[in-house]
């Protein structure tokens, strides 16, 4: 089939590979989002889907607004049978959702309709999930709220965090797409309605989110170390102020009743801090502000910590 892919983030970038690859269907174009400044330098960074369309030869588009006139003309133009939509990053009109012939589709990265919305990955690991997946769906005008069309379920390990997880779903993305595309042609495709019941939601993540609050239970805080890695990540603050990120792994300790923050040890290259609910979290790398990335016994080479002090 003839389609046009909208994809912004790299977790789509496997799929939009194996569509332009299988020799069964033509993308006729790519829609992605406009570069964007990043790093310190504040470099215009293009997105994984332009990278591979423009190698390709496959035109590209990025428009601010994909809901302007002459954009949904311009797509229209390519007369696509199916539109195929990952992690494109804007709401999408009612007009383009009607345009394709056959179907528009959407590469969801959550079994739905649990953990809507756009962190589903760190969704599924702050949850305590034991299984995540690729979803893929009729797109309507809710959020995340489509009939499902198909479903490939990624087991989701106790050791998981949101980049390794993210990187697993991305290459369940392909075979699932795939399968969804062939059964479209053949006449064959679900429809499954989303018991809305049953729904989850999780927004858009800042920086902001990643900061540990040390009332909550250790279990909690470990999973969010984990969900937050990479991003937003996640960080406390020491005694003096000064910004702590906090990397995996961490460790939970059981009977360790405390204040909330309190250092319970400091020494012998490990840090506990207690948690909400009588435990404490083993923390093992971190990264001062301004400084590197280093484990705990460098941090307390240099920055000694007492016990009984607080963090955050």
């Amino acid at each position: 089939m003839r389609t046009v892919f909208l994809g912004t983030g790299d977790i789509g970038l496997p799929a939009l590979e194996a569509l332009a690859e299988s020799g069964e269907h033509e993308v006729a174009a790519v829609f992605t989002q406009p570069d964007r400044p990043f790093g310190r330098k504040g470099e215009l960074k293009p997105s994984g889907p332009k990278r591979f369309a423009a190698a390709r030869g496959i035109p590209v588009h990025q428009p601010e607004k994909v809901r302007d006139r002459e954009v949904l003309k311009l797509l229209a133009g390519y007369s696509p049978e199916v539109i195929v939509v990952v992690a494109y990053g804007q709401i999408l009109p009612k007009a383009l959702l009607d345009l394709p012939p056959v179907a528009c589709l959407n590469l969801h990265a959550s079994i739905l309709p649990r953990h809507r919305g756009a962190a589903p990955v760190q969704a599924s690991i702050l949850a305590g999930d034991a299984e995540s997946g690729m979803t893929v769906m009729y797109m309507d005008e809710g959020l995340d709220t489509g009939d499902i069309l198909l479903v490939g379920r990624v087991p989701v390990a106790a050791d998981e965090t949101g980049g390794s997880l993210h990187d697993r779903l991305a290459a369940a993305g392909p075979g699932v797409l795939l399968e969804a595309l062939s059964l479209l042609a053949a006449g064959d495709a679900p429809r499954r309605p989303q018991d809305h019941a049953a729904a989850s939601h999780q927004g858009k993540l800042e920086r902001r989110d990643g900061e540990l609050d040390w009332s909550l239970p250790a279990e909690e805080l470990e999973r969010r170390v984990r969900a937050f890695d990479p991003w937003p990540g996640t960080f406390t603050r020491l005694p003096d102020g000064t910004a702590l990120k906090v990397f995996p792994f961490v460790g939970t300790v059981a009977g360790a009743a405390a204040r909330p923050g309190e250092v319970l040890a400091a020494g012998r290259g490990e840090i506990l801090v207690a948690c909400g609910g009588g435990g404490a979290l083993r923390l093992g790398e971190v990264q001062p502000a301004g400084a590197r990335r280093m484990d705990v016994a460098a941090l307390l080479a240099g920055r000694p910590l007492g016990v009984g002090e607080l963090l955050g």
